[in-house]
């Protein structure tokens, strides 16, 4: 993630607010609740605070929650630690690895990118010891927790109005969930008169809501006015989930929709859970190219709409995994199995995810030169 908000920044020349979906995301909507294995039927695994992935632990344990909790805290002072000793550090030229990007031209390209950035942190290290001044902003992040708040019971049991000394939260505005600075709402579970619906607009926490080929777009802005009703600017975002083949035909209607409605709004764009398909062998992939392109679909529509694609939304690891099919890499199906590691939804990979940000930044980049140029034609200056 740190690479990733670095190349958007760095090329695409705009700040990044890093929301990792980690410390809670433990449970898993399913759209069954049973599935075949080895031609027997048995339980979902519906994730690790609800049951196990093995066939014969499939009994929805409630212990399970305590577990979930004691494994995100101790993950959240992981990260803490970690961000605190210089992990996030983006002088470390060690994390940046294109060992993996099988095409030379491509792997140069990216390493020239990496080695401007470092020629302009070289500049920030002489001024330090030029002036005395300590650039905190490149040895530390700002890095915000999220995950889907689907088990309200385990959300209820974190949401409080004071803190664990009685302080009451922000002067005493509300009650926030302190699992997580931004919950959102699933595709499956934002009935208008359902229970996460009731619960969500009871939060002070900004709030995502994932919106999809099921959702109507008349009531979409009911839920949006049900979650926001003071239409406070930054409380909703809305993460459009739609596959690359239909975003053309719905993105358009939930933005019209909301542009009627008034409602402030940021827009952001899930292009991982539209995408997914299953192999001949029964294993669930995603291919790089339909994840691009409904980024870049999206980034269009909006352009033409005069709103602004203001997040992504990925399921990514570091780690070298082989869960989706393309990118630089070139990985190909019958590779799928040399390092498939995912319980649930395959994810990008380490040169995947960097691929992604390289693209996004170029594209937001060109877009601009574009307008600087022709501003610079309009006035009569010199290119």
């Amino acid at each position: 993630m740190l690479q990733m908000s670095l190349v958007l920044t760095y090329v695409g020349h705009m700040p990044v607010v890093r929301v990792a979906r980690m410390a809670g995301q433990y449970a898993k909507p399913r759209s069954s609740p049973t599935e075949i294995v080895n031609g027997v039927e048995v339980p979902s695994f519906r994730g690790d605070n609800v049951n196990g992935f093995a066939v014969n632990d499939r009994k929805n344990d409630p212990n399970r929650l305590l577990s979930a909790y004691f494994h995100s805290a101790a993950t959240l002072n992981y990260t803490r630690a970690a961000l605190a000793g210089g992990f996030a550090n983006i002088r470390q030229a060690a994390l940046w690895n294109f060992g993996f990007v099988k095409e030379p031209q491509l792997q140069k390209e990216y390493q020239t990118i990496v080695d401007n950035i470092f020629d302009s942190l070289d500049f920030f290290d002489t001024l330090e010891n030029t002036q005395g001044a300590q650039d905190s902003n490149i040895r530390a992040v700002n890095l915000y927790t999220s995950h889907e708040g689907l088990i309200l019971d385990y959300e209820e049991a974190l949401t409080h109005s004071t803190d664990i000394f009685g302080v009451p939260c922000t002067g005493g505005y509300g009650y926030y969930n302190s699992g997580a600075h931004f919950l959102w709402i699933g595709d499956r579970t934002r009935q208008l008169d359902g229970a996460h619906i009731e619960y969500f607009s009871g939060i002070a926490n900004p709030i995502g809501l994932k919106v999809g080929p099921t959702t109507d777009p008349d009531e979409l802005v009911e839920l949006v006015q049900r979650l926001n009703p003071k239409r406070e600017p930054g409380k909703i975002t809305l993460i459009a989930r739609c596959g690359a083949s239909k975003i053309d035909d719905m993105l358009p209607k939930f933005i019209e929709s909301i542009q009627k409605s008034k409602h402030p709004v940021i827009w952001s764009c899930d292009p991982m859970h539209g995408n997914t398909q299953t192999t001949q062998s029964g294993l669930k992939t995603r291919l790089f190219k339909n994840i691009h392109d409904e980024v870049e679909k999206s980034f269009v529509i909006h352009e033409k709409m005069g709103t602004i694609l203001g997040g992504v939304h990925l399921e990514l690891t570091g780690e070298n995994v082989t869960e989706c099919l393309g990118g630089s890499q070139n990985l190909l199906e019958q590779e799928l199995h040399q390092n498939y590691e995912t319980y649930c939804d395959p994810r990008l990979n380490y040169t995947q995810s960097l691929d992604l940000a390289f693209l996004i930044a170029q594209r937001e980049r060109n877009k601009k030169r574009g307008i600087f140029t022709t501003r610079r034609r309009n006035s009569g200056l010199p290119l």
